[in-house]
C-alpha cells in the first residue's frame, strides 16, 4: 500500500473510530478535553508508524491501546491522579476482566454505552448552542476545526475558541460523564436532538453563503441520528427525528439543478427522490408511532414530510392532511414559523385567500421581522390571487432579507417575473 493510500485509510479509520475512541477514554479519565487530546496523540502515532508498518488488523483497538499508554505516561509525568493511573494499568493487563466489569456496570445503567455518554456531554445545556454544535461535530463527527469552520462559514479561530471554551466549561462545572436519568432525561435528550437537527438543517438549507445545500452536514447529522437511535431504541422522538431527516434528505438530488440553483418542492422531479431513504424514513416514523410518540414534535414534522414523500406528483399531495398535522404541531410546539408553514398548507388546501389571512396575522410578529420566508410566502399567495405588483414588493423584500446567495437570487428572479407580468398586462 502506498503512503497516500495509507493516509487515506487512516483518515477513514479516524472518521469511523474517533468517536468511540474519545468516548472510551473519557469514561476512564472523566475529562472530555484530555480524552480528545490523547486520541489525537494516538492518531499522530498512527500517521508516523502505519505508512512503514502497515495498517493493523484491528486499527480501532490499536488506537485505543496507544491512547491508553499515552494516558499512563501523562499521568506518570504529572504525578497526579494515581488512582486513574492504576485503573488504566489494570485495564491494559486485564482486558477480559475489565470487559466483564463493564458488562456488570451496564446492568445498572440502562444505556451503558460510552458513545451515549459522550453525546450527552457534548450537547450539555450548560453550553451555548453554537458550542454544542461545534463540540459534537468535533468529538462525534470526527471533523477537524477547519472543516467545521468551512461548513458554517465561520473563521477557524472562532470555532477553535468555541471548542476550547466548551471543554473548559464542562471541566469547570465538573459535568458528570454520564447519561442523565429520571426527569432530567427528557430535557437533556431534547438538547441532543436539537443539536443534531440544527446540524442537519444547516446542511439542508444553508442559512448563508453561496450554496443552497451542504450535503456533508446532512450526512453527519443523519449518521449521528442513526447512532443515537441504535443506542436509545425505546425513545420515540429519536426515531421521529431520524424519520424526519431521512425523508427530507430523500429529496436532496432534486432540490438543485446542474448549476446549483434551487428547485422548489412542487417543481422538483420526484423520480430523483431517493426511494431507499423514503423507505427508511417511513419505517422510522412507524417505529416512533408504535412507541407512542406519534404526537412528538419531530414525529409530527416527519409525518408532514411523509405526506410529500407518498405523493408521486405535486397534485397528489394531501394538503388537507398536511394542514391538519400543522394544526396539531402548532398545539404541541407553538411557534410563529410553524404557523407560517400551516398558512402555506391551508393556502394549498383551502385556497390562497385562506392562506393569506393566516399570513397577514403574522406580519407584526417580532420574531419574524427579519425572516425572509414570511414575505416569500406572502408573495406566493399574492401571485395566485393575481396581485402581482404587491407580490413583486414582497419578493424584493424577501431577497433583501435572505442571507444565502442562491436563495437571494431566486427571490430576485421571482420579483422580476412579477414585474414582467405587470408590464405585459
Amino acid at each position: 500500500m502506498s503512503a497516500t493510500d495509507t493516509h487515506r485509510t487512516i483518515d477513514a479509520v479516524w472518521r469511523i473510530e474517533s468517536a468511540r475512541l474519545i468516548a472510551g477514554l473519557a469514561r476512564m479519565l472523566r475529562d472530555v478535553g484530555l480524552a480528545e487530546e490523547l486520541a489525537q496523540d494516538a492518531l499522530v502515532v498512527a500517521l508516523e508508524q502505519w505508512p512503514q508498518s502497515g495498517v493493523p488488523d484491528n486499527p480501532g483497538a490499536w488506537l485505543m491501546t496507544t491512547a491508553k499508554h499515552r494516558a499512563i505516561d501523562r499521568l506518570r509525568r504529572s504525578k497526579l491522579l494515581e488512582r486513574k493511573h492504576e485503573q488504566l494499568m489494570h485495564e491494559l493487563e486485564h482486558e477480559q476482566e475489565h470487559a466483564r466489569a463493564a458488562d456488570e456496570a451496564a446492568l445498572d445503567d440502562p444505556f451503558g454505552d460510552d458513545l451515549l455518554r459522550l453525546i450527552f456531554t457534548a450537547c450539555h445545556p450548560l453550553l451555548s448552542m453554537e458550542a454544542r454544535v461545534a463540540l459534537t461535530l468535533r468529538l462525534l463527527g470526527g471533523l477537524t476545526t477547519e472543516e467545521i469552520a468551512r461548513a458554517f462559514l465561520v473563521p477557524e479561530p472562532t470555532i477553535a475558541q468555541r471548542i476550547v471554551r466548551a471543554k473548559r466549561s464542562l471541566a469547570k462545572a465538573a459535568v458528570a460523564y454520564e447519561v442523565p436519568r429520571g426527569e432530567e432525561i427528557a430535557a437533556r435528550l431534547s438538547s441532543v436532538l436539537g443539536v443534531i437537527y440544527l446540524i442537519f438543517n444547516e446542511g439542508y438549507s444553508a442559512t448563508a453563503g453561496d450554496d443552497w445545500m451542504r450535503p456533508a452536514l446532512c450526512e453527519d447529522a443523519l449518521r449521528l441520528g442513526r447512532v443515537l437511535a441504535g443506542l436509545m431504541p425505546r425513545e420515540p422522538e429519536v426515531h421521529g427525528l431520524v424519520a424526519l431527516m431521512e425523508l427530507q434528505a430523500s429529496r436532496s438530488r432534486a432540490r438543485v439543478d446542474a448549476c446549483g440553483e434551487p428547485i422548489l418542492l412542487l417543481e422538483q422531479d420526484r423520480s430523483l427522490w431517493d426511494r431507499l431513504l423514503i423507505h427508511r424514513g417511513l419505517a422510522a416514523l412507524e417505529r416512533a408511532g408504535k412507541l407512542g410518540g406519534a404526537l412528538g414534535p419531530y414525529a409530527l414534522q416527519a409525518a408532514i414530510a411523509a405526506c410529500h414523500a407518498r405523493a408521486f406528483t405535486g397534485e397528489e399531495t394531501d394538503w388537507p392532511g398536511i394542514a391538519a398535522l400543522y394544526r396539531t404541531l402548532a398545539r404541541v410546539m407553538p411557534s410563529p414559523v410553524v404557523e407560517l408553514n400551516r398558512a402555506v398548507a391551508v393556502g394549498m388546501a383551502g385556497g390562497a385567500v385562506a392562506g393569506l389571512e393566516l399570513v397577514d396575522a403574522l406580519v407584526d410578529e417580532p420574531s419574524l421581522k427579519r425572516y425572509h420566508l414570511l414575505p416569500a410566502v406572502r408573495g406566493d399567495l399574492l401571485v395566485r390571487l393575481g396581485r402581482v405588483d404587491e407580490a413583486r414588493r414582497e419578493f424584493e423584500r424577501a431577497a433583501a432579507l435572505a442571507m444565502n446567495r442562491r436563495e437571494r437570487e431566486l427571490m430576485r428572479k421571482r420579483a422580476q417575473a412579477c414585474g414582467e407580468s405587470t408590464s405585459s398586462g
